[in-house]
């Protein structure tokens, strides 16, 4: 019979306060995308502060439920309040994060997201006991509304600001004149960007999943770029229709069905001199190494979207953290690119590289 472990009260006691702390996050975070729903942070930012039966004659919310929130999000240090006027004020650093689309610092889309994996948290438990995965059609549409939202903040304030001046082979592709496919390009943005900045370029988008497809190419309609970008639903691990001078996944690889294969495919379909661009997770090959709250989050995401998406249909699985940097090397050498280079950018949540054949 085994010893009973030694209790370290101190050790306990301290661990019980992390999973209040976290279980207290849970719930700010639920409230968190409460405020973002109803557009609460926003009216705050615009409006400036308020009571609650203010923020109700405002919003046309009820007061009770409007009193609580508000409570919450103060306690939480979201909101400041003031106890002597009992109004509560957005300070403009929050509002960043919290109020403004589309900026470099908004969590709006993560806020949307968060309960989509909560819907459907019963189908992740029936794939922990018998395996398989949840498919991309069981998520309902705050997933792709939430998505499309936290990528646009890095389409609007990184790709052209950063990334592209960061590969300038691939800024000369683009202001001579070339053709770009992009792989799981979703809703289409990053492409919408690219032709408004670089329009004597030709575009072309490849998703899987048929609604995004749908929507992409209404967002270039209303954007005005439809003669240069076009979008097509196709599994581009099956291969690639055209050759193209510049390919690119954003967040893409690590949620594939069979990585080496998709990589495969775009380097076939890379012309001479032709550049691959991939962003994928900031992570690190050791655990150990991704000890830490973002580490602790993307594994979240993986077990509720990124790795369960891929085992549904009977893919590598490789989770959210699972294309580190010693896998984008191995993976594009045995798809049988040269050289790999690691783009030279901080960024705490991705990776940015270029391949070439």
């Amino acid at each position: 019979m085994a010893e009973a472990a030694t209790i370290d009260a101190a050790r306990q006691e301290e661990f019980v306060g992390k999973v209040v702390e976290q279980i207290s996050g849970t719930m700010t975070t639920l409230l968190g995308a409460v405020g973002d729903r109803l557009g609460l942070f926003k009216n705050l930012a615009a409006e400036g502060p308020a009571t609650s039966a203010e923020l109700a004659s405002r919003t046309k919310l009820n007061e009770r439920y409007l009193r609580e929130w508000l409570g919450g999000m103060a306690t939480a240090g979201y909101l400041n309040y003031d106890g002597i006027t009992k109004r509560f004020s957005l300070p403009a650093e929050h509002a960043s994060v919290l109020a403004h689309e589309n900026g470099p610092f908004f969590v709006g889309g993560m806020y949307q997201m968060l309960p989509a994996f909560t819907g459907v948290f019963d189908q992740v438990l029936t794939a922990f006991r018998s395996g398989g995965g949840v498919s991309q059609s069981q998520y309902n549409d705050m997933m792709w509304d939430g998505l499309e939202r936290f990528t646009c903040t890095w389409f609007e304030n990184l790709l052209l600001q950063q990334w592209i001046p960061a590969m300038p082979d691939v800024k000369a592709h683009l202001e001579r004149g070339c053709d770009l496919a992009d792989v799981g390009c979703g809703r289409g943005h990053a492409l919408i960007k690219l032709a408004q900045a670089f329009p004597r370029s030709r575009y072309v988008g490849y998703d899987n999943f048929g609604p995004t497809v749908v929507r992409a190419t209404a967002n270039a309609r209303e954007a005005g770029v439809s003669d240069r970008v076009r979008f097509e639903e196709r599994d581009v691990s099956k291969g690639l229709p055209a050759q193209f001078d510049v390919i690119t996944t954003f967040d893409v690889v690590h949620d594939a069905v069979d990585p080496l294969q998709l990589l495969q495919s775009i380097r076939r379909a890379l012309r001479p001199g032709g550049i691959y661009v991939c962003l994928d997770i900031n992570c690190s090959e050791k655990l150990e190494e991704n000890a830490n709250p973002l580490g602790a989050m993307f594994h979240g995401v993986s077990v509720f979207y990124c790795m369960t998406t891929s085992l549904a249909n009977h893919g590598a699985g490789l989770g959210t953290l699972g294309f580190h940097e010693a896998k984008v090397r191995e993976l594009c050498e045995k798809a049988g690119f040269s050289s790999v280079r690691r783009v030279p950018l901080e960024n705490p949540f991705n990776n940015l590289y270029e391949a070439k054949p």
